[in-house]
């Protein structure tokens, strides 16, 4: 028999953000705009939304991605009047944290990290075994500045300061993204959150960088009741990334960089 009045139990599209945060895409995947985007545009674009939740799990990666996602985020919530929330998986770490705090709550796993506020360059330098190689580097610029950072070169004193200046500006960029979301929330001084220290979920809470504890299911249903219709987002998966083989080479190092970024949580 059909109810014409029989109300629709609440709807909440699922997305899930997970991976190394990267322009580019490695063969397994990753969070970037380019990614993110048409699936953000599908997650707030459906009929008789309730919510819109996040399943994060990132170790981090680029800033301007994070960022990007982020304020993608905020302008379709505000667009649609959609509340979100994000719920942490195994990490909400840097640019994870970064993409979080687009949502209006932060609900994490006991045992999720979260945190690491802060900004990171690392690479080698190879001139010493290139001297014992006998290979001589050559390298021409137009502009003094123009080759920071190069890994067969020894370390300049004022490349460092340029350097230096540079994350200091980015870290700058993620604490006031932090301020302007978590705000009054936060529970600890700013000399201790802002360290790019991460902890677990359950301590997060108490400093203020989430606000609950649980799962996507168990905060969907305290917030929309049992009957509540979960509905996942996603792209659809290929048995066998077709760019691994061309890529290959490329496709180690994303991998390996990936690998280094959860090392740094310790998982």
């Amino acid at each position: 028999m059909w109810y014409p009045f029989r109300r629709r139990p609440p709807l909440v599209a699922l997305l899930r953000l997970e991976g190394l945060i990267a322009a580019r895409s490695g063969p397994f995947g990753g969070l970037n705009i380019a990614g993110a985007h048409p699936l953000l545009e599908r997650a707030f674009g459906m009929k008789g939304l309730s919510a819109v939740f996040l399943a994060i799990n990132s170790p981090g990666g680029s800033p301007v991605q994070s960022a990007l996602i982020a304020r993608r985020i905020r302008q379709l919530a505000e667009e649609k009047k959609v509340p979100v929330v994000a719920v942490t998986e195994d990490a909400a770490a840097s640019g994870g944290y970064w993409i979080a705090c687009a949502a209006d709550d932060i609900i994490a796993d006991p045992a999720s990290i979260l945190g690491s506020i802060g900004v990171i360059s690392s690479g080698f330098g190879f001139q010493d075994t290139m001297a014992r190689l006998g290979v001589e580097r050559r390298v021409r610029t137009a502009g003094t500045e123009k080759s920071l950072g190069d890994p067969f070169r020894p370390q300049k004193d004022e490349d460092v300061v340029r350097l230096d200046a540079l994350l200091a500006e980015l870290h700058t960029e993620f604490k006031d993204w932090v301020r302007e979301r978590r705000g009054d929330r936060l529970k600890a001084p700013e000399e201790q959150l802002f360290t790019g220290r991460f902890w677990i979920g359950r301590r997060a809470l108490e400093l203020g960088l989430c606000d609950g504890l649980g799962d996507v299911r168990s905060e969907a249903k305290r917030r929309f009741g049992d009957k509540v219709r979960v509905v996942p987002i996603g792209p659809r998966r290929r048995r066998f990334p077709l760019n691994l083989l061309p890529g290959a080479a490329a496709s180690v190092l994303t991998a390996a960089e990936e690998r280094a970024a959860w090392a740094r949580l310790g998982l």
